[in-house]
């Protein structure tokens, strides 16, 4: 059965931010009146513009989701492959699309803090609730995003991403109220962080117990939802969802060959970012490489880790003061190179000088480049605020500065009472 597309449901787009519309438009699965993606739309997603086919939501019966989830693999069976095995066989929703959007733009050093995000006991193990847990910040989070409007339209909205209305009484403060310092949270994070989600966690059973299961709960955590998941299988899942993302848009290209061409190459590159005229690099690029050699996928995937360390990459220029002028090749590999770690062909590198390199000098404008990458990094979202680390950082923190204050006065009146 296929819901209905009544006008009051499609107005509600325009209530919506721009990943909200993103996930309606590409979501096509309705349980219970929540939106779901499937494996296959949310790859639709991040590799399309657009949908192939206009999106019509199918309704879900519980017996219908049960099979789905009965045939998702535990999360040791996890490959490269998983999202293109289960194709249409399996259910996303709206905070876990922002969590995989998340695991796409992070450095294969970030895994570990985001394993450590989500082990709220500390016990090198996450179970479900605390799964859930840091999925209810993450909504919270998104929550004080959301544009302004309709309360009755918003509501709507909440519960066709959501699956509950949402309680006047946000668990995160309100946007005045002074950030904890990030050296706190360095240094208290991992010896008090049963103190400060215990607030949270014993509140964990009300919100997850109006959640159904999805393909994401139970490939971690069973079909019980008993298991742990330790940080091995935690990294190689998000290690795969990189890979196999990247194994696609690399393949839409190649067309069973092993390379793909610099100007494919340089079509992804500025595929979505904001540069208008995108055929004077394309150009640029064919007169500076007459011949063609080809980019192995190897080198296209190192670039794209290069990528996921843009954040470092740009520091490292600012100290060293490369962010005021431009830079030749050997530079740029080398600071690539000592800020990330990423090794990068020297054919590589020159592709993308020969790209970004309007005026032909074998100089690189950082300020452009970066710009650009940066919109390619997070594909097409700049316009809003990321889920990037810094907002990881600044939700749990905004949601737990209350308890870090309370839990320096308690240090406090100990040393008084001494």
């Amino acid at each position: 059965m296929v819901s209905e597309h009544r006008s009051d449901l499609e107005d509600l787009h325009l209530y919506a931010t721009p990943r909200e519309q993103r996930f309606r438009r590409f979501a096509s699965l309705e349980f219970e009146g929540q939106l779901y993606m499937t494996p296959y739309d949310f790859i639709q997603s991040v590799t399309s513009d657009e949908p192939k086919h206009a999106k019509k939501w199918r309704s879900l019966s519980k017996q219908e989701l049960n099979q789905i989830l009965m045939e998702t693999p535990p999360v040791w069976k996890g490959s490269s492959k998983l999202f293109r095995n289960l194709n249409e066989k399996g259910v996303i929703s709206y905070t876990e699309y922002l969590f995989l959007l998340c695991i796409l733009t992070k450095p294969h050093a970030g895994f570990r803090i985001a394993f450590n995000m989500f082990d709220t006991d500390g016990n090198e193990m996450v179970d479900k609730k605390e799964f859930l847990v840091l999925q209810e910040i993450f909504r919270k989070k998104n929550e004080k995003r959301e544009k302004r409007g309709d309360e009755e339209k918003r509501a709507m909205l909440r519960l066709q991403l959501y699956g509950y209305h949402t309680p006047t009484n946000s668990v995160l403060k309100t946007e005045g109220e002074d950030l904890v310092p990030r050296s706190y949270w360095d240094t208290l994070r991992r010896s008090t962080s049963q103190a400060l989600f215990s607030d949270l966690a014993e509140r964990a059973d009300d919100f997850s117990s109006s959640l159904s299961d999805t393909t994401l709960l139970v490939h971690f955590f069973g079909k019980k939802g008993k298991a742990e998941l330790n940080f091995e299988d935690f990294y190689r899942f998000m290690d795969n969802l990189q890979t196999e993302v990247l194994e696609i848009e690399f393949l839409s290209y190649s067309n069973g060959m092993n390379t793909i061409s610099e100007e494919d190459f340089a079509h992804i590159l500025l595929r979505y970012t904001n540069v208008e005229n995108t055929s004077s690099y394309l150009e640029n690029m064919r007169c500076s490489i007459p011949e063609e050699k080809g980019i192995t996928f190897e080198e296209f995937r190192s670039f794209f880790q290069f990528l996921n360390n843009l954040e470092d990459f740009t520091i490292a220029m600012q100290m060293y003061n490369f962010a005021s002028r431009s830079i030749g090749q050997d530079e740029f590999k080398r600071a690539v190179y000592v800020a990330t770690g990423v090794k990068l062909s020297p054919h590589l590198v020159n592709t993308v000088f020969k790209i970004f390199d309007v005026d032909r000098d074998d100089q690189l404008s950082y300020k452009e480049f970066i710009g650009i990458m940066k919109d390619r990094l997070n594909r097409g979202f700049r316009e809003t605020p990321k889920y990037g680390w810094k907002e990881y950082y600044s939700c749990v923190m905004t949601v737990t500065s209350e308890h870090l204050r309370d839990l320096w006065k308690q240090f406090r009146r100990r040393d008084m009472l001494r």
